[in-house]
């Protein structure tokens, strides 16, 4: 049996580029702070990605369906690591702060690049998809040199789909719109942020 890759690449690409915590995040500092603290954050959150595909390829989301203590947990950090970012976003638009377009705030790139590891290594969702790419579309005889292919394939559609987003959301007509309506911005993140980490944390998961 063969391996699908347009099913895998349709797949992958719903998933990665529908409207998350982690496209939200990129899409979030690159409007605030510019492309390159943007495609940072999306580095880090690639990074997250591969070590799931990586993982589900090679037998640890099995391990950690068959240990519901080892899942629970990672749920339950990501569901407050959510939370906290929007409690960080909340905080954001009521203390608001008059910036200028080239007023970019810089931070530590290697904060920023572990903060995106962060939102990934912590997404139960992640593991979840990944769990169920390989395990459903992957025949069980895949030869490890054809995993990899997969992983390749993913992790650079991955790569593409978040760099755009850091591209555009930091193209300055897109920040200008951003900085004038800043708090609006704000305050969507964190309802979404929020809502995202009580789904998780609340959510009845079967593994």
């Amino acid at each position: 049996m063969e391996i699908n890759y347009i099913l895998i690449i349709t797949a992958a690409f719903f998933v990665v580029a529908s409207p998350g915590p982690a496209t939200l995040s990129i899409a979030g500092t690159s409007m605030n702070r510019g492309r390159l603290h943007g495609a940072t954050l999306a580095a880090g959150i690639l990074t997250g990605s591969l070590f799931w595909s990586c993982s589900a390829a090679f037998g640890l989301s099995a391990i950690m369906y068959t240990n519901a203590w080892l899942f629970e947990l990672v749920r339950y950090v990501g569901a407050c690591y959510l939370i906290f970012l929007a409690y960080r976003a909340a905080r954001s638009a009521i203390n608001q702060k008059d910036m200028e377009i080239n007023g970019i705030q810089h931070s530590c790139l290697m904060k920023i690049y572990l903060r995106g590891v962060a939102i990934h290594l912590t997404n139960p969702k992640a593991i979840l998809f990944y769990g169920s790419l390989y395990a459903i579309v992957i025949p069980s005889n895949t030869a490890p040199e054809d995993l990899f292919k997969v992983i390749g394939v993913v992790g650079l559609e991955s790569r593409i789909i978040f760099q755009c987003y850091a591209y555009v959301f930091s193209i300055s007509k897109v920040r200008r719109v951003y900085l004038k309506l800043r708090r609006w911005f704000e305050e969507f993140f964190a309802i979404i942020f929020g809502i995202a980490g009580f789904k998780i944390l609340t959510a009845k998961l079967n593994t």
